[in-house]
């Protein structure tokens, strides 16, 4: 027995967990644990697995398989029934490649319980339940309260409870006053119309079978009715009517018995002592109409509850969603309390961050009012709110006659850093630092990869881009979480994803809301094309759906990217029909087969020189960079096709993208090398995406960008087309000092220049705040935007120099590329077979690395040789050592003086000018 080898419990699907799975023949993955400081695992490969299956009523099934796979393999028995539970483990046969003892197995996995919730619509027997009030149109709708008492039958013994519930708007459940489940904002945004979230709890032990029992459940707006979009946005976008659909289900005793209970006109409702809850104006909670046993097990009256209305169940899909929901991940205290100018009362919590405050203790006359307002930046010392545009983001509470003690809104989130207290008196009323603490929310995916180096400021642009994805990575990926907005803005994800992918497991998360993206896609007759934003809820009156590259490209590129870094072929398989819509009849094309140059792009956007009123008014041609997309994506549509085994769309689709390269040449690239687009964009797009004819005019190309960036004195030029990818051009082709100048400049607009102005999170401009303190003058300013962080993705694979080499890191690529004034980085990562990591320093012209390759897997190691760094060229093919799994120590002389002589690199000035001070961080 292979005894220093163990695995993890294995996992199902992309699910979080396995409890409450929504399909019956779920594939099963498994991760290798060598033991503490072992190396005796050397290129450790797997020959073989089993899995035990143990059923209902104790059946047992054991499967032998002989493979080498351990990722996402097919589920080896009878498929599942809705409610069934089973039990699963997993031992894997192995030996190292290189010896010829028969291979032996690891030890039993420990077993993973896997439960199915309701897979078929018929299981449903209850039905959605709502206010009987009159509807309000033009306002927010309150939030309400249900209710059903019921009493088990006698002499019985609760085995098995599952609650089975969702709702429109979003909830919170309660069985005999306890909160069912520790989510928030269940059961998420989804694209209502098609795809509706429910969620399944194991409440065994919150029933009572000897009393009578409660099962109560709060509905607020949520996104399904809230004021959604910019320029004042619109109401109930999916519906007027708040509702809980509820289905609890409880198995008596060992036996056969049951006992089930769903949402009817038997239940009771009444309105909250929520008064509001709105996402982007706050919640109103009036303490003086509260009842405290509304949702225990017996109430002290029962006044003001009125018998609800039943409405029909939803036309979308319910379905158990991969995703994990949204949680409190984090409490944060604050770290100073400010008095303004103006006499207000702020309070700051030191970091940006998305979520909710947590007030300790509240006491005061009834009737009081403290409010809370919530910002991310401070202007000349107040509060700065004009970038929140129409979202109030304020918070408040009317004192009753108690003491309230831990309040916190329920129903709403905010971005911010600072909050500004009305109405509360420290003398009287305590501490405001002791008493507040901020509660981070997101949706509570897995962290997965870390990095850090030896330059602080670069590890605090980790920093930044990594608390931007927490904070907007929240039920669905949007934009920014502070202002009238909060979209799923398709364009953000599309270049983000692969740094998210790094960062945190985002398979079950992205992949479901993929699923509205096609949705919402492929109800387009008239082109197939998507919108902006998804779910979308902007009307084509305010912004007519045009197809747009880059951002529509999604449909393409974040599939692709969640399968190279989960393996995942179902993801691409179930999009499939979605990428077939957009580029076989969403593009709208010209003449020559490339996009049609009437049509407005995006393109560029947020180019640092585009006014602050005209954000897309960038130096690159819009079509230039639709072209440069449309040629990468349908190359992409060949691999992915492959993979399908769409062997005639694979060979459509490949002479496609030789045809389209071809017409690019001719149409943008001079036989210099150089293009018609002579920006850092258009260069680096070019030499990203291979659209030269020859090496020899991508170096032209490559030498013409490093001298745009030397003329641009390093400060960044490029927006959502070429941030993403311009370092990565740089290194390419031989280039990664200029990159890491780039990377280290401190002036505007760059990356370092916000960290040097106290940013904790990623901006959406360059200069979101000036350095005079003040705010942008553009309507569109967020302090809290991931999209432009994605240069993290160049950190983790040309700094640490860790990236796949194939589909969910098989085979994983290792070539760390020193530069700058960085002499040490590292990087972790939880592979889908293990954990990767990293570790490298120059030190006495010594470069030394220490890398650990998870069991199943194998690396291809380039180590820096000072001469491949330093000679510019494409694609310098190193023939690199391939290592299997365990640990292994690299070093090779580097000698980091000679490398450095050159550095800093110097900018390109005017001889009328006089040479600026380098900033360099």
């Amino acid at each position: 027995m292979t005894a220093q080898l163990s695995l993890e419990t294995p996992t199902v699907e992309q699910h979080a967990t396995g409890f409450g799975i929504g399909t019956a023949s779920p594939r099963l993955s498994w991760r290798f644990l060598p033991d503490e400081g072992s190396n005796s695992l050397r290129d450790w490969e797997q020959t073989a697995y089993e899995v035990h299956v143990v059923r209902s009523g104790s059946q047992e099934e054991t499967h032998h398989v002989n493979s080498n796979e351990s990722v996402l393999v097919p589920w080896p028995s009878a498929p599942l029934q809705s409610r069934e539970s089973v039990q699963v483990r997993v031992r894997a046969w192995g030996r190292s490649v290189d010896d010829s003892i028969p291979a032996e197995s690891t030890s039993w996995s420990s077993f993973r319980t896997i439960e199915c919730g309701l897979l078929d619509r018929h299981d449903w027997t209850c039905r959605p339940i709502a206010s009987p009030g009159e509807l309000q149109p033009d306002s927010p709708l309150r939030p309400v309260r249900f209710r059903k008492e019921f009493q088990l039958p006698a002499a019985s013994t609760v085995g098995k409870a599952r609650l089975y519930i969702t709702s429109l708007g979003v909830y919170r459940a309660f069985v005999n006053g306890h909160a069912v489940g520790d989510q928030c904002l269940a059961p998420g945004w989804t694209s209502y119309r098609h795809r509706l979230n429910y969620q399944v709890f194991d409440v065994t032990s919150l029933l009572d079978a000897d009393h009578p029992n409660a099962l109560a459940v709060e509905v607020a707006e949520g996104w399904y009715a809230t004021r959604l979009g910019f320029r004042g946005g619109r109401r109930q976008l999916y519906g007027d009517r708040l509702a809980v659909l509820a289905q609890l289900e409880v198995q008596l005793g060992s036996g056969e018995d049951s006992f089930s209970l769903g949402t009817d006109t038997s239940w009771t409702c009444t309105p909250s002592a929520i008064v509001r809850s709105e996402l982007y104006d706050g919640e109103l909670y009036d303490a003086r109409q509260e009842n405290p046993t509304w949702n225990a097990r017996r109430l002290d009256t029962s006044s003001g509850w009125v018998a609800v209305q039943q409405i029909d169940l939803p036309a979308a899909s319910l379905v158990a969603p991969n995703a994990p929901p949204v949680r409190i991940t984090q409490e944060i205290d604050p770290v100073a309390i400010h008095q303004t100018l103006s006499g207000k009362t702020v309070v700051d919590f030191g970091q940006n961050l998305v979520g909710r405050l947590r007030v300790r203790s509240l006491h005061k006359p009834s009737g009081s009012r403290i409010s809370f307002r919530h910002a991310e930046v401070l202007e000349n010392g107040e509060l700065g709110i004009r970038p929140l545009r129409h979202a109030k983001c304020t918070d408040e509470v009317i004192l009753g006659d108690t003491e309230i003690v831990d309040w916190s809104p329920q129903y709403t989130f905010h971005g911010f850093r600072y909050v500004q207290v009305d109405g509360w008196d420290e003398e009287r009323d305590g501490s405001l630092r002791s008493n507040l603490t901020a509660l981070v929310m997101h949706t509570d995916l897995s962290r997965t990869g870390w990095f850090s180096c030896s330059h602080p400021m670069v590890n605090q642009l980790h920093s930044n881009a990594w608390w931007s994805m927490r904070g907007n990575f929240l039920s669905i990926p949007t934009d920014c979480p502070q202002r009238d907005e909060r979209l799923g803005w398709t364009g953000d994800i599309q270049i983000f994803c692969p740094s998210a992918n790094f960062l945190y497991d985002t398979a079950g998360m992205l992949g479901d809301w993929l699923q509205d993206v096609a949705a919402e896609q492929l109800k387009e007759k008239d082109g197939c094309v998507p919108p902006f934003v998804v779910p979308n809820i902007v009307s084509e009156e305010l912004w007519p759906h045009t197809p747009q590259a880059v951002w529509d490209d999604v449909v393409i590129l974040t599939p692709w990217a969640l399968y190279l870094s989960y393996s995942d072929v179902d993801i691409l398989r179930r999009q499939y029909d979605s990428m077939l819509a957009w580029i076989d009849r969403g593009i709208r094309r010209g003449p020559d087969g490339l996009w049609d140059p009437s049509i407005w792009q995006l393109g560029d956007w947020l180019d640092p020189t585009a006014p602050p009123v005209e954000p897309g008014d960038a130096r690159t041609n819009g079509t230039l960079v639709a072209d440069a997309y449309l040629v990468h994506v349908t190359s992409v549509m060949s691999q992915i096709s492959t993979v399908l085994g769409q062997s005639g769309n694979a060979a459509r689709f490949q002479k496609d993208h030789d045809r389209l390269r071809t017409t690019f040449q001719a149409k943008y690239i001079a036989s210099s090398g150089l293009l018609v687009g002579d920006t850092q964009t258009a260069l680096s797009l070019a030499i990203m995406y291979d659209l030269h004819s020859s090496p020899e005019q991508a170096m032209a190309a490559a030498s013409r960008l490093v001298h745009l960036v030397r003329l641009g004195k390093f400060r960044v030029a490029t927006g959502f087309a070429g941030t993403p990818i311009i370092a990565h051009a740089l290194t390419k082709s031989g280039h990664p000092q200029i990159a890491y100048r780039m990377l280290l400049e401190k002036s505007r607009p760059s990356w370092m220049y916000p960290i040097t102005m106290g940013a904790t999170t990623m901006w959406e401009r360059w200069d979101s705040m000036l350095p005079d303190g003040s705010i942008n003058p553009g309507e569109m300013t967020s302090f809290n935007h991931y999209a432009l962080g994605s240069i993290i993705n160049w950190l983790h694979t040309s700094v640490a120099g860790v990236s796949p080499l194939s589909a969910g890191w098989k085979q994983i690529k290792v070539a760390p590329t020193p530069g700058g004034s960085i002499d040490a980085a590292e990087a972790q990562y939880e592979t889908p077979y293990g954990r990767l990591e990293c570790e490298w320093s120059v030190k006495n012209d010594l470069f030394s690395m220490k890398l650990l390759i998870p069991p199943n897997t194998r690396a291809l190691v380039i180590l820096p040789e000072e001469e491949r760094l330093t000679t510019p060229t494409i694609d310098h093919e190193s023939e690199g050592v391939w290592v299997g799994s365990g640990l292994h120590t690299f070093s090779v002389p580097f000698q980091w003086q000679r490398y450095s002589s050159d550095w800093p690199p110097k900018p390109l000035i005017p001889f009328m000018r006089r040479p600026e001070p380098p900033n360099i961080a």
